[in-house]
């Protein structure tokens, strides 16, 4: 990197229907910073989507968020996922007899608990592609130097191994253990893969291996915006970051149902590294301050922007509001029975409460504009990086 410039990128993390909140972080940003130069973007499950819609828009900064906002506030359950009752009944008609059938070979292979075909139809009404479903406006936007670089990360459900896929100009791929990354065209499959949420959405093929969700494995969520030549980076999280208060209060005192369980569990894949990642690389930025000048070595500038409410909370209040068969199979883990839902809150692509995501980021924006305008600007990045 001979350039003095300081490249801007965001990071999309996962977090299925809560990635409704990264839109309204966006769109605020959008509203203040209309012509908002961005470099590097990377995105992570849902965060895939709205990484992948940035990048492919020909449009500015602002008016690009806003059609992302119409997007996400024009979904309904039924544009993700296939809620009809007898697809929902099928599915787990299907995973019951493969738990029974002691290893035996079922009538029909065991994928997903629920189908994600609306998705794809969804993705491809939303982007423009070619004849081979690769996102056109990438190209343009990489040619013309609107754009350095877009990645997208899956799980290969084959070697356990992380992948980033990547498309951009001069770019430099990277291998670590158990992460990799690879060259592509950035294609509907790419994101599919990346959003499939593991045994809820069904894995996608995608090079003749088939993958899942991009957060199983990826233990720096950071990591590929940084080796794409990042040096300030805006990470957008949808994990409220719980008070002690919160803490001496249980989400139940019950015992756990499979909903908190799972909901635990997907928290560590998705969420969880995020803020890990953060506090290792704030700790590099203070070793690097420490030592004399060098090329070799430069700070990675950091802000993280996170809900300032319990997506899982505000999930249960639209419950009720859920298709019937949607309702009766979520119910049948327990998602009644905990304060805080995050399972649910993944799968809510409820047209209201996706509305209440949204509206939450513009708030949480506005409420920090100095900060994150000091950020995006570049002035000044250091007070910015402890902004966590």
């Amino acid at each position: 990197m001979t350039s003095t410039r300081q490249r801007l990128a965001i990071v999309l993390s996962g977090g299925g229907a809560r990635s409704a909140y990264q839109v309204g972080v966006l769109r605020q940003l959008g509203r203040m910073r209309p012509g908002l130069g961005l470099d590097v973007l990377t995105g992570v499950s849902a965060g895939a989507i709205n990484a992948a819609f940035l990048a492919q828009s020909r449009g500015d900064f602002g008016s690009t968020v806003e059609a992302l906002a119409r997007l996400w506030l024009g979904i309904s359950v039924e544009d993700v996922i296939d809620a009809d009752s007898s697809s929902l009944a099928g599915n787990a008609l299907r995973w019951g007899l493969r738990l029974i059938s002691g290893g035996r070979r079922t009538a029909a292979p065991t994928r997903g608990l629920v189908d994600t075909t609306p998705l794809a139809r969804l993705l491809e009404r939303s982007l423009e592609t070619d004849a081979l479903g690769a996102l056109v406006g990438v190209e343009e936007n990489l040619a013309e130097g609107r754009l350095s670089a877009l990645a997208i990360t899956g799980t290969n459900y084959g070697t356990g191994r992380s992948v980033t896929w990547v498309q951009g100009a001069e770019i430099d791929l990277w291998e670590r253990p158990d992460r990799t990354s690879e060259r592509a065209r950035i294609a509907i499959p790419h994101i599919l893969a990346s959003s499939a949420l593991p045994l809820l959405f069904p894995a996608v093929q995608v090079g003749g291996s088939w993958f899942g969700d991009g957060g199983i494995r990826l233990a720096a969520p950071l990591a590929p915006a940084i080796h794409l030549g990042a040096d300030r980076l805006l990470a957008i999280s949808t994990r409220y970051p719980r008070t002690r208060a919160d803490l001496l209060e249980p989400a139940s005192r019950d015992y756990p149902a499979p909903a908190q369980i799972a909901g635990n569990l997907l928290n560590a894949v998705f969420l969880d590294l995020l803020d890990q990642d953060a506090m290792h690389l704030v700790r590099i930025n203070g070793l690097i301050q420490r030592l004399p000048e060098s090329k070799e070595f430069r700070p990675i500038h950091l802000h993280v922007v996170r809900p300032s409410a319990d997506l899982g909370r505000l999930a249960n209040e639209y419950e009720a509001r859920l298709p019937r068969a949607l309702r009766f199979l979520t119910r049948g883990l327990g998602t009644r029975e905990s304060r805080s839902n995050d399972l649910l809150s993944l799968i809510m692509f409820q047209s209201d409460y996706l509305a209440r995501l949204v509206e939450l980021g513009e708030v949480d924006a506005l409420a920090n504009q100095s900060s994150l305008l000091d950020f995006v600007d570049g002035k000044p990045a250091e007070a910015a990086s402890r902004h966590l």
